[in-house]
């Protein structure tokens, strides 16, 4: 067995991979549903592109430039916390004490120190893996701004609606990043409760799944979203 493989055992190496797959599979699914059985997030993507329909005759167009810039507000406030978050875990590499010792107490199970580094390195790779989703949707946003502002004032104009799918399709792309983003930090949380060893990361990755199925396929609000608006 490598060395660093060392105070690890067969349980951790399931529980990790349970973690890896269960953040990886809630993403296809979410990202590639069926038509007979849509993610709040594909439902979400038509409402984008009516928006920028509507966006093509609406004067003034104060309302649409509020709603994108509160879009990239909270990607700015996402990446900004996933940095602070990435600092705290680099600081907390090199003083594992505090934190075996908590675990220790929690568990009455010691590890190497280097158990307890190379967890802490797993939340942070995913915590790093959310700020790269943010910060490319908060750009993604920007050229959608941008796009929107080249979008003729007059309906007429041949350019105006094809340039208006454009920007929604930008829209899109933005919110799949953004999303990757949220569940890259929701597995981060999940992977946290490692510390208190194998069988609490299998909950909490298991628990995680469920939460993010459930908001994605069988929310209030995604059934608000489907309801058929009247004829």
């Amino acid at each position: 067995m490598p060395p660093f493989l060392a105070g690890f055992t067969l349980f951790d190496a399931v529980a990790f991979a349970v973690l890896i797959a269960g953040w990886q599979l809630i993403g296809w699914m979410i990202e590639h549903s069926s038509d007979k059985r849509p993610s709040t997030s594909r439902v979400m993507k038509q409402y984008r592109r009516d928006w920028l329909v509507q966006y093509v005759t609406r004067q003034p167009r104060i309302f649409d430039s509020s709603v994108l810039a509160s879009l990239r507000q909270g990607t700015t406030f996402f990446a900004s916390a996933c940095m602070i978050s990435i600092g705290g875990g680099l600081a907390l590499l090199g003083n594992t004490d505090r934190l075996e010792g908590v675990a220790t107490d929690l568990t009455a199970a010691t590890a190497p120190e280097h158990v307890w580094e190379a967890k802490i390195l797993v939340v942070i790779l995913l915590v790093a893996s959310g700020f790269l989703g943010f910060v490319w949707a908060h750009r993604l946003f920007g050229y959608c701004a941008v796009v929107m502002a080249s979008v003729p004032n007059d309906p007429d104009d041949p350019a105006a609606y094809p340039r208006a799918a454009k920007a929604a399709e930008i829209n899109i792309n933005a919110a799949r990043s953004y999303n990757r983003g949220l569940r890259a930090i929701y597995f981060a949380m999940a992977a946290l409760a490692w510390f208190l060893g194998p069988l609490a990361l299998l909950i909490s990755t298991v628990g995680t799944f469920v939460v993010l199925w459930r908001r994605e396929f069988a929310s209030k609000s995604r059934a608000t979203l489907l309801t058929p608006d009247p004829e």
